[in-house]
């Protein structure tokens, strides 16, 4: 294993053991949850908005490492951020971890390039991506559950019905 798959696997360990942000926010204005019945995780995205800026953000839930940290990661890469912005930093994580034409280099997503090598196990993209859905869905202000199981690599979490 390459140094730098040692040190992705170093921060992905850490986030799944000692999460980041990883709490009930009190005085959330916006919420929503996710599902992955391929691995039975389950989410929670909270949300403190103020106008189209992301306040605070949190999450809780149980699941994978994989799906674990990159609910940390996420809450660390979209605090602060307008909606806009996360949403670019969802998009560009997206076609990451799908391994999409057009995937930016991973100096260009910072520390979310830990999840870099997940595009190789086609599997665990719902993993990853399952808070990322989550957000967007609790940035709209959508009521419903978000599942992974309609979801086909590459394309966006469907409501759960």
């Amino acid at each position: 294993m390459s140094e730098l798959s040692e040190l992705y696997q170093e921060v992905i360990l850490d986030h799944n053991k000692q999460p980041r942000n990883y709490r009930k926010l009190e005085g959330a204005n916006h919420h929503a949850e996710g599902y992955n019945p391929l691995c039975g995780d389950q989410i929670t995205v909270y949300l403190k908005m103020d106008g189209d800026k992301i306040e605070d953000v949190s999450f809780v839930g149980s699941g994978c490492a994989i799906s674990k940290a990159s609910s940390s990661m996420m809450t660390g890469a979209v605090k602060g951020k307008t909606k806009a912005e996360a949403e670019a930093v969802f998009e560009k994580f997206h076609q990451m971890v799908t391994g999409k034409p057009g995937t930016p280099a991973p100096e260009n997503i910072g520390k979310l390039a830990v999840f870099s090598g997940v595009c190789e196990f086609p599997s665990r993209v719902k993993c990853a991506s399952l808070a990322w859905h989550t957000l967007r869905s609790a940035m709209e202000g959508r009521d419903e559950t978000i599942s992974t199981e309609a979801e086909e690599a590459g394309d966006d979490a469907h409501p759960r019905r």
